[in-house]
């Protein structure tokens, strides 16, 4: 699919989409490096691992998804919402049990003699990966509601067709019950500006 099939809302959701990705990806080197150091032994430096991974996995299997099929129901608002707030539960749990375990590796690690050269990058890492899962974890949190304020907004405008179809090709249409109620597939993906999601 073209980046011009978008709808305008679904370009800047793409664009969103990417951001966490790439943070997610920010995130998983770090903690990688981590692990590395640390011979893959402590829990709380492969919780941040594994929930990194998955995530990934996720966020990058819903965007093919998303731009290979024009309404597979993974990609509709309340699957999408629903998953992110997932992974926003996730990602607090493991970052509160990680950041508890993290609290004795020093703040200022050049208080780390200069002769453990190795300990001091542990320790920047360490502080990278406790400032990335937390930052991952807010992102999730705020493009989750931003999706589902965009959502409730146009359902309470009465497009209730929102909830129907991806929204990287909604385009907000009036429609009344009776309309709505007669609409084929083929009217719902009808020509592009004139159907409730653009024509993929």
């Amino acid at each position: 699919m073209a980046f011009s099939d978008l709808s305008s809302f679904g370009k800047k959701k793409l664009g969103v989409h990417v951001l966490l990705i790439v943070l997610d990806i920010i995130a998983l080197a770090f903690a990688a490096r981590v692990n590395i150091f640390q011979e893959f032994y402590f829990m709380a430096d492969l919780f941040p691992l594994g929930l990194a991974v998955t995530t990934l996995t996720i966020l990058f299997c819903t965007l093919v998804l998303d731009l290979s099929f024009q309404n597979i129901p993974i990609a509709r608002p309340a699957i999408e919402i629903g998953l992110l707030y997932v992974l926003t539960i996730f990602w607090l749990a493991f970052n509160a049990f990680s950041t508890a375990r993290w609290r004795h590796v020093p703040m200022n690690c050049n208080s780390i003699p200069a002769e453990y050269d190795d300990m001091r990058g542990w320790c920047r890492d360490v502080q990278a990966l406790k400032s990335f899962v937390w930052i991952e974890f807010v992102a999730l949190f705020f493009t989750a509601s931003w999706i589902l304020r965009y959502a409730v907004k146009e359902h309470k405008q009465g497009r209730t067709q929102v909830w129907s179809g991806p929204l990287s090709r909604y385009v907000p249409r009036d429609t009344t019950r009776d309309d709505f109620s007669r609409q084929t597939f083929t009217d719902y993906f009808g020509a592009r500006g004139h159907s409730a999601f653009e024509k993929f």
